[in-house]
């Protein structure tokens, strides 16, 4: 399994957002990236911004969201629906979709949900629970 280091997966999301800026050849991954950079306009300059972007640090103390988290946590999910992994997380998405019209949105549903299952299996030192990521998605859709 691939594990890259911090600055490594910042580096692939700055990497991703330059060639698509400057229109070159991409992966398929880079390409998803970004798409998903593409809809995120408020991290564009950040991610041009080179060696301090990669040194920064986001602390939930400095009340600032972590953008290159907030990017990878978008790409995770992005791979997840794409092979409905965990089952019935595409079916969640789309439910939410209808719930809120906006496919963005729906996708920040599903980035809270990802998120507080990260947070609770490093927590609780556990695997992630897939089931409660699927309630919490359920729930967000039928609110």
């Amino acid at each position: 399994m691939f594990s890259p280091s911090r600055d490594q997966a910042r580096q692939f999301l700055m990497t991703a957002w330059r060639k698509r800026r400057e229109s070159l050849p991409a992966t398929a991954l880079e390409t998803m990236a970004a798409d998903i950079i593409q809809d995120h306009p408020e991290y564009h300059g950040l991610l041009v911004e080179g060696e301090e972007a990669l040194a920064k640090d986001w602390t939930p103390d400095s009340g600032e969201t972590n953008p290159f988290l907030h990017l990878s946590l978008h790409l995770a999910i992005a791979e997840q629906l794409q092979i409905d992994q965990p089952p019935g997380i595409r079916a969640g998405f789309e439910r939410l979709c209808q719930r809120h019209g906006d496919r963005h949105e729906a996708l920040h549903d599903i980035l809270d949900c990802l998120g507080e299952v990260i947070w609770q299996s490093q927590r609780n030192n556990a695997p992630p629970d897939g089931a409660a990521y699927l309630d919490c998605i359920q729930r967000k859709a039928t609110k």
